[in-house]
């Protein structure tokens, strides 16, 4: 018995002596709560800039000759009779979005622009008409949906041994709220972003936020078994709960911070030297690394302490 009490007593001594992000939780959840609430206010604000994948259109990827700028190029096309967006990749190509086009107005597009521009090469065409753009977006948001309704149900299965002091279920429907924590985030900065900068949301958006739910819910799961683990092992003493969840974020903690570092710097990588083509997917992905880093330490765990602290309540 021996062995066994001093491991209890190093347990509580750990409680004690490590920082109190429990005990703090209020003003936590207070930062994230005004950070969604933002976020939710730019997205109901400035909505989402929709690419051509969505809203369906027509997508010429043309390099033209030097000097030649976006606002000729948006006159030359707009005076077609096509009013479009004009963006300048990193290789120095000319993005032009436009409605959908059929093969002649494609070409009398090409025709005027090597009319005024001369040697103008076109790199790539890609047309998608809004049928399928609106078949794209209901795919994306039952893929979303789908993903964090499993992923829901089997935390809470894996979780069925640890039903005390909070129900299995809860830890489930926590990882949840944290993932939906991660995914706001982004599309407020995305919001804006698309606002005033032109970023558009298209099907590399989506598969980010997808990414974004994986490593947020791997994240969270990291500290809530380690929860488990504790709570299992500790089951006779008399430590508390918030002390066993306290203890087991710092177990987790420099692991945590850890795996964020070593995959935020690559995808800040992308950011600054990656092309246009990746911009929205790695932006998206920095941020949503960003916001699960914090949400797994300071807003899921938290949370699942005063689910118990509501629970006693009752």
């Amino acid at each position: 018995h021996a062995p066994r009490n001093s491991v209890r007593v190093g347990f509580t001594s750990a409680c004690n002596m490590q920082l109190n992000i429990i005990g703090h939780s209020k003003l936590w959840l207070a930062i994230s709560g005004t950070i969604l609430a933002t976020s939710m206010i730019c997205v109901a604000v400035f909505g989402l800039n929709e690419g051509i994948d969505f809203t369906g259109g027509s997508l010429l990827s043309i390099h033209a000759p030097e000097g030649v700028t976006q606002e000729q190029v948006r006159a030359t096309v707009e005076h077609a009779g096509f009013p479009p967006t004009v963006q300048t990749a990193s290789d120095g190509s000319m993005l032009v979005r436009v409605s959908p086009l059929t093969e002649a107005e494609h070409q009398s597009i090409l025709t005027a622009l090597r009319t005024d521009f001369g040697d103008v090469t076109e790199q790539e065409f890609n047309s998608v008409g809004p049928t399928i753009g609106n078949e794209l977006r209901k795919q994306a948001i039952i893929a979303i949906g789908l993903v964090l309704l499993l992923i829901a149900a089997y935390i809470a299965w894996a979780f069925r041994r640890v039903a005390e002091p909070v129900a299995s279920w809860k830890y489930g429907l926590i990882t949840l709220i944290a993932a939906a924590h991660d995914v706001v985030i982004p599309l407020g900065v995305f919001a804006v972003l698309g606002k005033f900068f032109g970023f558009e949301a298209d099907t590399a958006f989506v598969a980010a936020l997808l990414t974004i739910l994986g490593y947020s819910i791997n994240d969270t799961i990291v500290v809530f078994d380690r929860t488990r683990e504790n709570l299992y092992r500790h089951r006779h003493d008399d430590t508390t709960f918030a002390a066993t969840v306290n203890a087991s974020i710092m177990e987790t903690l420099a692991r945590s911070l850890n795996t964020t570092l070593c995959v935020l710097l690559p995808v800040l990588a992308i950011v600054i030297f990656g092309g246009e083509s990746t911009r929205s997917f790695s932006v998206t992905l920095l941020v949503g690394i960003l916001a699960g880093a914090y949400s797994s330490i300071f807003v899921a765990s938290p949370l699942l302490v005063m689910s118990e602290f509501w629970g006693k309540k009752k």
